[in-house]
């Protein structure tokens, strides 16, 4: 039987795949608490110098403002803005990193470019966009999409429980509503679904012999 290692293998990997994610647990916690922890100071940062910060957010079209497409994703508008983004993005930003931190890095800093250049090609000009809402969205698409790429059983169930429990913030890449960047939304979905496929990690077919 010169393909019965591969199945052992295969159900080796199984056995150990809870404790390599139970070992990934504390660092994904720490990691998107110390997240939305940061984006509150920031934004007190801001409101104690009277809303200085906000100039890190995106205005269109103007080459200067490239390189706030980083910082405008830590950006925000009032504590409310804050608040509204906290839950989602340490929820899916948990999710996403259990899969390993460097790659979650890596799937963050591609959504904020992808979502940030969306929004400085697109917006209305004399709009200032800033905010983590754009790399919630893509994270959403990530998780949503990361199994189907990764032809991992596991992460398929994830996306289709995330799509379930979030998918009506969908709504929120249509424009539809005054005030809100849907285009940072849209091409933050976009940014989601282009690191998928970027950092997608395939588990290989094994050709088994009799």
């Amino acid at each position: 039987m010169p393909g019965s290692a591969a199945p052992r293998g295969r159900t080796a990997d199984a056995l150990l795949a809870p404790l390599r994610l139970g070992s990934r647990v504390p660092a994904a916690a720490a990691l998107m608490v110390s997240w939305v922890a940061l984006l509150w100071v920031l934004e007190a940062i801001d409101v104690i110098s009277g809303h200085r910060l906000d100039s890190l957010g995106i205005e269109p079209r103007r080459a200067g403002e490239l390189i706030d497409i980083i910082p405008s994703a830590f950006t925000h508008f009032g504590f409310e803005h804050v608040a509204s983004n906290s839950l989602p993005l340490l929820v899916l930003g948990f999710i996403a990193a259990l899969r390993g931190i460097a790659r979650f890095l890596a799937v963050a800093f591609t959504i904020m470019v992808i979502g940030g250049l969306g929004v400085w090609l697109v917006a209305p000009a004399h709009t200032n966009t800033a905010g983590a809402s754009g790399v919630i969205f893509g994270l959403f698409a990530y998780l949503l999409v990361r199994g189907f790429v990764d032809r991992r059983a596991l992460d398929v169930v994830v996306g289709l429980i995330v799509g379930l429990l979030y998918g009506s913030i969908l709504w929120g890449a249509l424009p539809t509503a005054t005030g809100v960047s849907w285009q940072g939304h849209l091409f933050g979905l976009i940014g989601g679904v282009v690191a998928a496929f970027l950092f997608r990690e395939r588990v290989p077919y094994n050709r088994a012999g009799v």
